[in-house]
């Protein structure tokens, strides 16, 4: 399986992972939940930056609605 975010081959086995198991591409360092063995599946976690960005964001756009 290809990383989504820079197309370096996981080469993750199925039989060695479990639902809900954290994986991370040694190249980009991209975490990804397995979300199921069979087929392989994985979804991409939020980085730390990421979930900080969001909640920025979040928080102007309740502090702006205040406003009005």
């Amino acid at each position: 399986m290809l990383c989504p975010e820079c197309e370096y081959n996981l080469d993750i086995d199925a039989e060695e992972v479990e639902e809900g198991e954290i994986v991370s591409c040694p190249e980009c360092g991209t975490d990804y939940e397995v979300i199921t063995a069979h087929p392989l599946e994985l979804k991409r976690l939020a980085s730390d930056e990421e979930e900080e960005e969001e909640e920025e964001l979040e928080e102007e756009e309740s502090e702006n609605g205040d406003r009005s």
